[in-house]
């Protein structure tokens, strides 16, 4: 039986893949290469007080030195006051080129990993 066209749901990108990581049980890993600059989507938001973890960010592990670094942006209604909104998402982004099956890092900045067990040190 057919339902016809099914929007599917991909919670990372298509060049990512999660994998069992040395740094700390489970991580991000590149499918393909990946060229520095790129932008890989959001991996955080906040909303009023709340952070909230995307897929993408929720399997991202601490370096020393990273790959990756979590971009800053900031949405607010100043444009058109009439629409009430404020808000603040990080997008994930390549800092250095990261060949396949490399595991993507960034450095943690919101709290200090509790395990001493880090990458590159």
């Amino acid at each position: 039986m057919s339902f016809g066209v099914v929007p599917t749901y991909r919670p990372l990108p298509t060049n990512l893949r999660l994998g069992f990581s040395k740094i700390d049980d489970i991580g991000l890993f590149a499918k393909e290469k990946i060229e520095k600059g790129t932008n890989l989507g959001m991996s955080h938001i906040k909303i009023g007080e709340r952070i909230i973890r995307t897929p993408l960010g929720g399997f991202l592990n601490h370096a020393n030195i990273p790959n990756c670094h979590k971009t800053k942006l900031r949405y607010t209604s100043h444009d058109n006051p009439l629409i009430k909104f404020d808000y603040v998402a990080w997008n994930l982004v390549a800092i250095e080129d990261i060949e396949v099956d490399e595991e993507l890092t960034v450095k943690y900045e919101w709290y200090t990993p509790t395990k001493p067990k880090v990458v590159n040190d």
